[in-house]
């Protein structure tokens, strides 16, 4: 896949961004263009007009690390902004290999994850892939995010029920916020891996079914998602707050270990003992149904 449009609507937006005196330049009265000129980009990071057009113009395969970081510094970019800048340059190198990326429809985690996963009893731990599919959880993690197990299709992905189903909007109390993280995390992934077919086809899913995302998609906003504080509105416990960590898996490139955590002593810790006590009966309550069914069965 060629990534030329996705090189050029980054540096675009990013250049469009940055006004004129925030880096000490004249404002003049025929500024036609939003933020800075290309020829204003090209003198801040020390290269040729002509060398940053191209590179605008999303010919960026061959940019040495020294030109992405003077670029890095003239658009003002992030850290998350900067890797990105970095995997587009990456990606459009033609010996660039694409990163190993297991299909989630085909990968199970190994007996030894799944036991640490389940060795954590007081908040919701799950690994999620780059597309956002919950490929591997605790049980108090399926408990969270119920609604999400309750869409069609395997398995549940964290931006359709965004996106897709009302019960999104209801679970994040701060909708544009979650909505803004799992487009950028989407975007990031697609940086990273261009050439990956199952998260075009979800990309376009999404942009087909909901504005809201389309309007998200095209302002190439990206970020790294590691650790801080959410809040939810658990359609079981109510409103709880927890605090993430997100680990990229060493073993699993581009597959990330989340634990969610409330704070002790805190409503939110006394509501995540309620999901985890609700979760519990409805375990129980599954396994006696199954027991029931399997009793019903004619002797074959």
């Amino acid at each position: 896949m060629d990534n030329r449009a996705d090189v050029r609507e980054f540096l675009t937006s990013r250049r469009a961004r940055i006004s004129p005196e925030s880096v000490g330049l004249p404002v003049g009265s025929n500024r036609r263009v939003a933020g800075l000129r290309r020829s204003e980009v090209a003198t801040l990071a020390g290269v040729s007009i002509e060398y940053y057009t191209r590179l605008e113009r999303g010919a960026i395969s061959g940019a040495s690390p020294e030109v992405l970081d003077s670029l890095a510094r003239a658009l003002r970019l992030d850290d998350a902004e900067r890797a990105h800048l970095f995997d587009l340059a990456h990606a459009a190198s033609p010996v660039a290999r694409p990163p190993k990326r297991r299909s989630a429809g085909s990968w199970a985690p190994h007996p030894s994850l799944q036991w640490v996963l389940d060795a954590v009893t007081s908040g919701p731990a799950f690994v999620r892939n780059g597309r956002m599919d919950l490929i591997a959880v605790n049980a108090l993690a399926r408990a969270f995010y119920k609604d999400a197990y309750d869409m069609p299709g395997e398995p549940p992905n964290l931006a359709r029920f965004t996106f897709l189903d009302e019960r999104g909007r209801d679970f994040h109390p701060e909708w544009d916020t979650a909505a803004d993280v799992v487009v950028s995390i989407l975007r990031t992934e697609a940086g990273r891996d261009p050439h990956n077919k199952e998260l075009h086809e979800l990309v376009g899913e999404l942009s087909t079914r909901s504005q809201e995302f389309r309007r998200r998609w095209s302002s190439h906003n990206v970020r790294h998602h590691g650790t801080g504080f959410k809040t939810f509105h658990h359609p079981v416990v109510g409103e709880i707050t927890v605090a993430y960590e997100g680990l990229e898996m060493a073993a699993e490139p581009g597959l990330t270990l989340t634990i969610y955590t409330a704070e002790p002593g805190s409503p939110s810790e006394e509501a995540m003992r309620l999901l985890a006590s609700w979760a519990a009966t409805e375990q129980t309550q599954l396994r006696d149904r199954g027991k029931q069914d399997a009793g019903k069965q004619p002797a074959g």
